[in-house]
C-alpha cells in the first residue's frame, strides 16, 4: 500500500487590510457616492419643452415664447405667424429660453404650427400650436358684462343693494345693544 503524502495544513485566511487602506476604500467609496448625487440633473437627457402663451391670439398680437431642456444659450422660433424669432436666456443662470414674437397683422385666421429649435436649425425641435382669431380683443370690462342683459344687471344690483344694506342694519344693532 502506497503512502499517503501527508496533509496540508489548511490555508489561513488572507490577512485583512491595514485600518488605513480600510479608511481610504471607504473615503472614496463615499466620496464616490457625493459626487454621484451631486451631478447636475441636465448631464441626463432631457427632451426640450416649450410653452406659447397665449395659445390664442388676434392678429396685431404678441406672444410670449419659452422653452427649457434645451442645453444651449439660445434657440430659434419660426411660425407663419409671426416669422423668427430668436429666444435668450434672461440671466447668465437661466434654465429657460425666453423671447416674445408679434403676430403679422395680415396673418390669416386658423391653427399656425410654431416651431422650436434649440441652437437653432437642425437642433432638437418642439412643435406646438397657435390658433390666430379673427378681429381684436374685447377692450374695456373684458367681455365681463357684454352678453349680460339689462334685466340681470338690474338684478344683480339690487342684492348687492340689498346685502349692504343688510351689513349696515347689522352693525347698527350691534352698536344700540352696547
Amino acid at each position: 500500500m502506497p503512502a499517503k503524502p501527508p496533509a496540508k495544513p489548511p490555508a489561513a485566511p488572507p490577512p485583512a487590510p491595514p485600518a488605513t487602506a480600510r479608511r481610504r476604500l471607504m473615503t472614496v467609496a463615499a466620496a464616490t457616492l457625493v459626487a454621484a448625487a451631486a451631478a447636475p440633473a441636465t448631464l441626463a437627457y432631457a427632451f426640450p419643452s416649450a410653452t406659447v402663451s397665449p395659445t390664442a391670439v388676434a392678429p396685431g398680437g404678441r406672444v410670449a415664447l419659452n422653452v427649457a431642456g434645451c442645453g444651449m444659450q439660445v434657440a430659434r422660433v419660426t411660425s407663419t405667424a409671426f416669422g423668427e424669432t430668436r429666444l435668450t436666456p434672461g440671466n447668465q443662470t437661466a434654465a429657460s429660453l425666453i423671447g416674445s414674437a408679434t403676430v403679422y397683422d395680415n396673418a390669416s385666421t386658423g391653427t399656425h404650427r410654431v416651431v422650436f429649435e434649440c441652437g437653432g436649425p437642425g437642433g432638437e425641435r418642439v412643435t406646438l400650436s397657435l390658433q390666430v382669431s379673427s378681429g381684436a380683443a374685447r377692450g374695456g370690462t373684458g367681455g365681463s358684462i357684454g352678453s349680460m342683459s339689462p334685466g340681470q344687471i338690474a338684478a344683480g344690483s339690487a342684492l348687492t343693494a340689498g346685502a349692504l344694506g343688510a351689513g349696515v342694519w347689522v352693525m347698527r344693532r350691534r352698536a344700540a345693544a352696547s
